[in-house]
């Protein structure tokens, strides 16, 4: 099984004001600096435990990539220190190190020695490798005829030939087509049942909640959030949007989630209810019932613009269906400090059993990233129940209809003369 354990992990690059003064520095080392540090990373501290799987999230430049070049070793630290117990495996750039006018069982080979393997245990992986990357004949073509998905199958498949105690993956889940996709998404899901401890680089909000334990947030090159993928993901969420005037705040439901709300509460949220269709509200809905949701608003600024989102999500945090006034052309114009309002969706709960929660939004634009007055998840948390349905699984509710029709019995021909 396989640990990692970061202590005050911190990486800095020289920043000079010219290549002069990088030359000048570099030709009297002993006399005056003339270069100043720049911290990508910063006390950063983590422990990653056997057998479990970490997420790692961020904006672009907030030392995602830095951070796992220090732990794989590509890059040495300026201070801190990074411990490993078993055999590590990364996934860093696909196809980095690839020969042009190599073959592919060639360029497999040379990655694999890369890797620590012997040659013999290479020999041995490569029918395993060349099964799952289906590029057929091509893999003893050069890789300079390769297509870019071509390369990324392989590659993918040499890095995951073989199990280790670690995998570290940066953006590696995107690899290829979607069919391949599933596929490599899928061998991953096997290792983190296998036992192999997990450190993954993604957007995906998916990848990140159906295979994470914990996700960690950087920031600015500092830990910004550490914690269950949920509550890290809609607080990382609501930082991008985060702009002057803007707070972010988590408080713990009685019901035990974490909400997270931010914005500049220009107009803030009042009340949330789901009501049935005679406006008695209620906290489970049948599949298929129609029901209403209303939410209740308050102006506080003066508003040029403003719209209303709702987002459905199920117990995993997976986006179930969303939209907003702004797409349905129902978007309120001039608005003035005290005007309060009602705004109403009306749909038939076309969901699967299950608990659901809703996140809201008041908002400018289309989206919350710009005039984002108030974001807040967990706004209402509801309930699905089958009353009257087939039993049926799944998500959604389509409303399958089945008919039958006879075929003609299969004819045998025979063999072309």
């Amino acid at each position: 099984m396989g640990r990692v354990r970061v202590v005050n992990l911190g990486k800095a690059y020289k920043q000079y004001t010219s290549r002069w003064s990088r030359l000048r520095e570099w030709l009297l080392p002993f006399g005056k600096s003339r270069h100043q540090q720049h911290w990508a990373l910063r006390n950063i501290s983590f422990e990653v435990r056997p057998g479990e799987a970490i997420g790692l999230i961020g904006s672009n430049g907030a030392g995602k990539s830095t951070l796992l070049k220090l732990i794989t070793g590509t890059s040495q630290p300026t201070e801190g220190s990074i411990e490993f117990e078993g055999r590590v495996a990364a996934l860093l750039e696909l196809g980095m190190g690839f020969h042009p006018d190599f073959t592919g069982r060639q360029n497999a080979i040379m990655a694999g020695q890369l890797q620590g393997l012997e040659l013999s245990e290479i020999q041995s992986l490569l029918p395993q490798i060349e099964q799952f990357a289906e590029i057929g004949q091509a893999i003893d073509q050069p890789v300079r005829t390769y297509s870019s998905g071509m390369q990324m199958r392989l590659a993918f498949s040499v890095a995951t030939a073989k199990r280790p105690d670690i995998l570290i993956i940066d953006e590696a889940l995107s690899v290829g087509d979607a069919y391949f996709q599933h596929k490599s998404f899928e061998r991953i899901r096997q290792f983190r049942r296998d036992g192999t401890t997990l450190l993954i680089v993604s957007h995906d909000r998916y990848a990140i909640q159906s295979i994470c334990d914990r996700a960690i947030l950087l920031n600015n090159g500092c830990l910004a959030k550490e914690g269950s993928p949920q509550v890290v993901l809609d607080y990382y969420n609501a930082l991008m949007a985060d702009s002057e005037g803007e707070s972010i705040r988590q408080e713990q439901l009685e019901s035990g989630y974490v909400q997270t709300i931010s914005g500049t509460a220009e107009a803030v949220i009042e009340h949330v209810e789901l009501l049935d269709e005679n406006g008695t509200p209620i906290l489970d809905a049948g599949v298929e019932q129609p029901v209403r949701l209303a939410i209740d608003v308050r102006v506080q600024a003066p508003l040029s613009r403003l719209g209303v989102g709702i987002l459905i999500k199920d117990r995993f945090g997976q986006a179930m269906y969303g939209i907003n006034t702004h797409r349905l052309n129902q978007s309120r114009t001039d608005l003035k400090p005290g005007e309060r309002l009602r705004f109403i969706f009306d749909f038939n709960m076309r969901l699967g059993p299950g608990h659901y929660s809703v996140s809201l939004c008041l908002s400018q634009e289309d989206s919350h990233l710009s005039g984002n007055y108030e974001w807040r998840d967990y706004g209402l948390v509801f309930q699905v129940i089958n009353r009257d349905k087939e039993n049926f699984v799944g998500c959604a509710w389509l409303d399958a209809k089945v008919s039958q029709q006879p075929l003609e019995p299969a004819t045998t021909s025979g063999d072309c003369t």
